[in-house]
């Protein structure tokens, strides 16, 4: 197996051997953030641009640590620092920051499609961290990762995917994601945030909650997206909670062993109860050291790593 693309844009368009080079590659990266020095020369005399057009915690600082785990050279863009706020494109800010000779671009936008625009004139490797309310692949993949650590498989695993799916890039490449590798994925959440035309996509629609949660192998809970949303789509928090937060009693439903996930950021009590998210069978935190593990693993794989480098 291996990865021949020159961006990542986002996973509807890998085949399943792509996405399994990218977790198999992802095996390796993360045993390097076991070591006593977390580093390695492999991407040694390359730099990426984290190029963040919205807020984001976990997407910017593990692709930075990715990046420095793997010595690359690594810049962070500041918008409130650049001249996006005196009336600059988007074309202007990326053809003037490739003019700089970066190897690869990592970008988040609030509109849906930037990343694949910005590839359009681009000579550097793109990799999409997040577009409006289309893909974010490197959270499928991590997600995907922590599954097949936990549960050994994903191959017939009854996936939930449960709140605000019609807003959520989350949720979008999950399910592209999950499909290919033969989960029976299920969306979960009130009739305004699911919207029927989600059955295209081979999955099954549930707005009970409680029955979806029978037998389920992996809840993944998602944030309501209420700077996205121009009205609100249900009455009350208070209603949503007793309808769709992830309690004790609907995870006593799901299968003894099933995990709990959530791409963050958590509003506790919302998506979550606090004793839930807080439990044993919580890999939320996994799911963030994962992301290094992933993004490494792009990386290296976008920008031509060298494997004898992986043991230095």
């Amino acid at each position: 197996m291996g990865f021949s693309h020159k961006h990542l844009l986002g996973i509807q368009h890998l085949s399943e051997d792509d996405i399994l080079s990218i977790l198999d590659t992802a095996e390796s990266m993360a045993e390097i953030s076991t070591r006593e020095v977390k580093k390695v020369p492999t991407l040694r005399g390359k730099t990426v641009i984290n190029l963040f057009f919205e807020p984001s915690t976990r997407t910017r600082s593990s692709f930075e640590l990715a990046a420095k785990r793997l010595s690359a050279d690594i810049l962070n863009f500041s918008l409130q620092a650049s001249s996006v706020t005196k009336g600059e494109s988007l074309r202007d800010t990326v053809l003037n920051l490739e003019a700089m000779n970066p190897d690869a671009i990592i970008i988040r936008h609030a509109y849906s499609g930037a990343p694949h625009f910005v590839s359009t004139f681009c000579r550097s490797h793109i990799i999409n961290a997040g577009d409006g309310s289309h893909e974010h692949p490197t959270q499928a993949l991590l997600d995907a990762f922590t599954i097949r650590q936990e549960k050994k498989k994903i191959k017939g695993l009854k996936i939930l995917i449960v709140g605000d799916i019609l807003h959520s890039r989350v949720a979008r490449s999950n399910i592209f994601l999950l499909n290919k590798l033969g989960a029976h994925v299920v969306l979960v959440g009130p009739p305004p945030l699911l919207p029927s035309i989600f059955t295209s996509l081979n999955v099954e629609v549930s707005h009970d909650f409680d029955k979806a949660c029978i037998d389920a192998d992996v809840l993944m809970m998602l944030r309501i997206q209420r700077e996205r949303q121009e009205k609100y789509f249900f009455p009350s928090i208070r209603e949503y909670r007793e309808l769709y937060t992830l309690s004790k009693k609907r995870l006593k439903k799901a299968k003894p062993d099933a995990i709990i996930m959530h791409p963050g950021p958590l509003n506790r009590d919302v998506e979550i109860a606090t004793d839930v998210a807080d439990s044993v069978q919580s890999v939320i935190l996994k799911q963030v050291e994962n992301g290094i593990a992933i993004r490494m693993a792009v990386l290296y794989l976008l920008l031509g790593g060298k494997s004898r480098e992986m043991s230095d």
